[in-house]
């Protein structure tokens, strides 16, 4: 067979597969364009990435510019709503109270007759202002149609409303005042000034300087007023009960008194039997007795008659009560009963869930200095800073007992809290929570 015959006899047997192999490697190819046109459609953006870098720089100063509108935005709304809380708070008393402060006295009268008095001076004098056109200022002189006095006239008229607007709100802040709101009505006396002057302004009239003065004191004095009747109110209670003391003294002293006689009696009674019938063991030992118990009525009747005749004697307490202030919580008060366990007792009495526990109770001729030494000892340890005869202070007894050492050397100071019925219902809560767990396992989890 020739070579041309055998070539061509070749081709035409390969032909088909060549073709086969073309198509396939066609059609590889156009997936493989069609996946390469994907990607470069999908990672189009990334590829320039001098255009990515400022396209990222135009999104960044976007946002920048954004962070600081809205700061802007946020400073002028935060400032905008502190304003709004501010003319809140003048009229909302709780917002008061933290907002605006705590009200110092501006006045230091001795009683509550001198401050009624003072408020009628302050009357006085505004009506005095108002009389004599002196509570308003207009210094614009007005016509109306060309003639003064009918710009005069409505001058008058203005200044009418302008004083019965301003006189009402100051009579509700003043007759609304209280101990937590006095600071928060005086600013509303000043802004309601502040808001009738602006409303005045196009007529240039305004309320006087000193006339706001006036009634802002009559404000605090109204207050004072008021604290001034509570303290005395309090001072009355305390001294009936101080009188209440000294009768009960007086009655104790004659008990003790009488006691003291019988006792005296009766050992002269049995000296006659004795005289009579001749002393026996049994007459000696009874004489004895009654001798030691009246030696011990002399000595309750000497220190109930010292306590009656000296205002200044007396029994310094120191007690606490874990159960219901917690520790570090003690009460360093003053008695001058003859007993004064029954202050103690009466203190822990249906006001409070729990007894007392003593720790002190110091004898002393000069009881009220050594309790002022206590108290001054711990003045900044106050729990009520803001009443003095509530007479209890957060303090560790270790520093109490240093300081009963230092004032009252010879006084004996107990550190154990009893707690006794703070211990059962300790106890029993516990009894009660261990009762209702259920410590059993699961059988499956």
């Amino acid at each position: 067979m020739e070579p041309v015959s055998l070539v061509l006899l070749v081709w035409i047997l390969s032909a088909p597969i060549l073709l086969v192999f073309w198509l396939r490697n066609r059609s590889q190819l156009k997936e493989k364009n069609i996946a390469l046109e994907e990607i470069q459609e999908r990672f189009a953006p990334v590829l320039s990435v001098e255009q990515e870098v400022i396209t990222l720089s135009i999104e960044v100063e976007k946002l920048i510019e954004k962070i600081e509108t809205t700061r802007k935005t946020y400073s002028e709304k935060r400032k905008y709503l502190d304003e709004l809380t501010s003319q809140v708070a003048i009229y909302d008393e709780q917002l008061a109270f933290a907002e605006l402060g705590v009200y110092e006295p501006h006045f230091d009268f001795s009683d509550s007759e001198e401050y009624k008095d003072a408020i009628k001076h302050i009357r006085s004098r505004q009506k005095d202002m108002v009389s004599s056109k002196r509570a308003t200022h207009c210094p614009a002189d007005w016509t109306v149609d060309g003639s003064r006095a009918k710009g005069q006239t409505m001058v008058n008229r203005q200044t009418r409303l302008t004083m019965r607007a301003f006189n009402n709100e100051c009579e509700a802040a003043i007759a609304n005042t209280r101990w937590n709101n006095v600071v928060a009505m005086e600013r509303r006396i000043l802004n309601s000034a502040k808001a009738i002057n602006k409303e005045n302004s196009s007529m240039r009239l305004d309320i006087s300087d000193d006339y706001i003065a006036l009634k802002l004191e009559e404000l605090f004095l109204t207050h004072e007023y008021r604290e001034k009747q509570k303290q005395e109110k309090e001072e009355r209670t305390e001294l009936a009960r101080a009188e209440r003391e000294e009768k009960k003294l007086l009655a104790e002293a004659k008990a003790a008194e009488k006691e003291e006689k019988k006792y005296q009696a009766l050992i002269e009674k049995a000296r006659k039997e004795a005289d009579v019938d001749g002393l026996t063991d049994k007459m000696k030992q009874q004489i004895e007795e009654l001798e030691s118990a009246l030696a011990d009525a002399h000595a309750v009747s000497e220190r109930a008659k010292a306590m009656a005749e000296m205002t200044r004697s007396g029994y310094v307490y120191v007690i606490s009560n874990v159960g219901s202030f917690g520790e570090e919580i003690v009460k360093i008060g003053l008695t001058r009963r003859l007993d004064p366990s029954d202050r103690v007792k009466e203190l822990g009495d249906a006001s409070v869930p729990f007894a007392f526990d003593t720790h002190a109770m110091i004898y002393s001729d000069e009881a009220p200095a050594l309790e002022a030494a206590l108290h001054k000892e711990f003045a900044n340890q106050r729990v009520n800073m803001a009443n003095f005869r509530k007479e209890f202070f957060k303090v560790s007894l270790d520093e109490v007992e240093r300081a009963v050492e230092t004032l009252a050397p010879d006084a004996t100071f107990f550190k154990d809290r009893e707690a006794q019925e703070w211990h059962e219902t300790l106890a029993r809560r516990n009894e009660l929570l261990a009762s209702k767990s259920d410590n059993t396992l699961p059988a499956e989890i």
